[in-house]
């Protein structure tokens, strides 16, 4: 996976893309595609399928693309707010500078995916699948991992706010490079993770409530 946002120069199928000419529905099939400068209000795309692609400064307004599939493509300066993304599978994809928004996304699949400079809000990610996933210099926001599997995630520069892991199974996630972490729901899902000593002292309280722990001075 790069380690910076890319620009779309740099994809190695930046030269077979073609302008996307038709309008996005049930079961297409997108490959090499382009869509840039556009607004899009109550797509619908289900089960649809784009394979190296690239999107720029496209806003996702209301719509469902349950169960779409994304294999190697690149979304720079990309809104989603208020769109099902439920049970859609993403692999090899990069977000930069992306906003998501009240976005459906359960049970969705996310692997080998960078984020970069994006801004993730109050999404429902439950019972999502995450591995070899990377935040980079991004805000999470009351988003909900509830019943989620987390494997290979890191979080270098990152703000993660009012988060929820009730339920969530968590294996070799990084939180140290964490700029704030904030645990709203579900603190002791933390099993499996890593995270600072200044870290775990911010999360204390929070702990101890969850564990029943009473702490008075005398």
């Amino acid at each position: 996976m790069a380690q910076s946002p890319r620009a779309m120069s740099d994809l190695p199928f930046a030269e077979y893309l073609e302008p996307l000419t038709t309008t996005m529905a049930p079961y297409g099939d997108y490959d090499t595609v382009r869509v840039d400068d556009t607004e899009v209000k109550d797509v619908e795309a289900g089960n649809a399928r784009f394979t190296e692609s690239a999107l720029s400064t496209v806003t996702f307004t209301g719509g469902r693309m349950r169960g779409a599939r994304f294999n190697d493509v690149w979304f720079s300066t990309v809104r989603w707010v208020g769109t099902d993304l439920a049970d859609t599978q993403w692999l090899d994809v990069e977000f930069a500078g992306t906003n998501m928004a009240g976005i459906e996304c359960y049970g969705a699949e996310f692997r080998r995916v960078s984020f970069f400079n994006c801004k993730i809000d109050s999404v429902n990610w439950r019972a999502a699948n995450f591995h070899g996933v990377r935040f980079v210099d991004c805000t999470l926001r009351d988003v909900d991992f509830g019943g989620a599997t987390l494997t290979d995630l890191t979080f270098p520069g990152s703000r993660v706010e009012r988060l929820a892991l009730n339920g969530a199974t968590l294996s070799r996630v990084d939180l140290r490079g964490a700029t704030a972490l904030e645990i709203n729901d579900g603190v002791t899902g933390l099993k499996g993770a890593t995270i600072t000593e200044l870290q775990l002292m911010s999360l204390a309280p929070s702990l101890a409530h969850a564990l029943g722990v009473q702490v008075e001075d005398l």
